[in-house]
């Protein structure tokens, strides 16, 4: 396996995914007073009045992110809403990793290293009746309380609460919800019978925006995210090393043919073929390091999340019961978490293994090096099946052994499972806006399949007859 053990494990569907949304966590119980959220209308958007350890001031063409300082726990009877990336957005994925068996990992040999994972949230709302429906998790009751920013983060810091799956996971409090302020103030139920249902949105960056953690450092990459409307932005460094002396197992690859004219890649002064010896050369793909610059338009709501530390019973189809429930002993934390690896997924399958060969070979005989990626590079590139850049087929490739088995045995491909692809579609619609099954009806290329994947990074519901994930349209 290349997918951590501890995750969960969702059914695959064309157009919903399911995710953990919350938990508890206990910590010391320390109210708010009546001066921090008491003209907020009882939750605080920005962890109260700026003294102290206030976040740096990150200034662009856009304006100055507002100043953010970290909230207390809210103590009983509240929810102390967090953030967190897991511990991948902490490590990135080593390579060889530690444990073949539970840790996550490109098998094709590739490491990657996360430098910075910055997102930005907004909208984090709970309803009443997260079971209002038991087979159509986005119907639920009446908003009763919400949580505005929006916040930017830089996931890769982590933070000081130990996050949802556990240690090392690390998670960054955003804000707290102190009472019911859509419903007149009211308390949250303690009782133990009660839950609400628990959402969140991503959405384009900009600076009308409290700064989480981000540094002076990160001022020139988030002025990048507000120019190109991203939500989410990658940046770091992919090196191949599936021929470390530490890694056990030798690279193999399937057969995937020379295709009907195997390309040519120059080397110096002569130009040498991808394909050689009866099979593929990742020769000149492995030599390149690349400095990927990664950054999704795709703003996407998520509602009705599951959580994994809630008692009772799932509803049918579904891995843990909806929503979060307020305790008469201390916090609840509700947690945001955005998922990593979803980008680099080989399948729209929850849980499929991440690969790099299939980035790596789009840039072969590059002269530079690092090479610079960004997502933008992927418009109009096939992925079903793969080929290099300069049309030799591509095979799978496996460094890891008995531990990962690829789809197929000869040309590498990407699965979309249900979702229908079409080079030749077309999408409508409005610039920026999520794009919904009648504007976009088709994955059209890789540029569309990574924002895909990405846009489900939140695991929480979206109705499948409305929804065509959130693929945002190019300008």
């Amino acid at each position: 396996m290349s997918t951590p053990s501890r995750r969960r494990r969702v059914a695959a569907l064309a157009f919903a995914w399911f995710a953990v949304g919350s938990a508890v966590f206990a910590a010391p119980a320390c109210s708010l007073n009546d001066e921090d959220d008491g003209a907020l209308g009882g939750f605080v958007d920005a962890g109260g009045k700026p003294d102290g350890g206030a976040s740096a001031v990150i200034e662009g063409e856009g304006g100055a992110l507002k100043t953010f300082v970290s909230p207390p726990d809210p103590g009983a009877g509240a929810f102390y809403v967090t953030i967190s990336g897991e511990s991948n957005a902490l490590t990135g994925y080593p390579f060889p990793p530690v444990d073949f068996a539970s840790d996550t990992y490109m098998p094709d040999g590739w490491q990657f290293e996360i430098f910075e994972y910055i997102v930005n949230v907004d909208k984090i709302t709970l309803w009443s009746d997260p079971d209002l429906s038991t087979t159509d998790p986005s119907q639920h009751g009446s908003q009763v309380a919400h949580l505005d920013g929006p916040f930017v983060v830089d996931l890769h810091k982590g933070g000081p609460i130990v996050g949802q799956g556990g240690y090392p996971e690390r998670a960054t409090a955003l804000g707290s919800i102190v009472n019911q302020n859509d419903n007149g103030g009211a308390s949250f139920d303690t009782s133990g019978g009660t839950t609400y249902a628990f959402g969140f949105s991503t959405v384009q960056a900009t600076y009308d925006a409290y700064n989480v953690n981000l540094d002076d450092s990160e001022a020139a990459d988030f002025a990048y995210m507000v120019q190109n409307g991203y939500s989410v932005l990658y940046v770091g460094m992919a090196t191949w090393n599936g021929n470390n002396p530490s890694n056990p197992y030798p690279c193999t690859q399937t057969n995937a043919g020379a295709g009907q004219d195997a390309g040519l890649v120059q080397e110096g002064d002569a130009e040498v073929s991808t394909y050689a010896d009866g099979g593929y050369d990742f020769g000149p793909v492995d030599k390149l390091t690349f400095s990927f610059r990664l950054g999704f338009s795709t703003p996407t709501s998520y509602v009705n999340c599951q959580n994994m530390s809630l008692q009772g019973m799932p509803l049918p189809g579904e891995d843990y019961p909806r929503g979060v429930a307020a305790s008469s002993s201390q916090s609840t934390i509700a947690q945001v978490t955005v998922h990593m690896d979803h980008p680099f997924w080989e399948s729209f399958q929850e849980d499929s293994p991440v690969h790099w060969d299939n980035i790596a070979a789009q840039f072969i005989g590059s002269t530079e090096n690092p090479v610079p990626v960004q997502t933008e590079d992927f418009i109009g590139v096939p992925f079903h099946p793969w080929f290099d850049k300069v049309g030799t087929p591509l095979p799978w490739r496996n460094c890891v052994g008995t531990y990962y088995q690829p789809p197929g045995n000869g040309q590498l491909f990407f699965s979309t499972l249900s979702v229908p692809i079409d080079p030749h579609g077309t999408c409508t619609g409005s610039v920026g806006q999520p794009a919904t099954k009648d504007d976009c009806p088709a994955i059209r290329d890789y540029y569309d399949y990574i924002r895909y994947t990405q846009s489900t990074q939140g695991h929480s519901a979206m109705h499948s007859n409305e929804t065509f994930g959130k693929v945002v349209l190019q300008v």
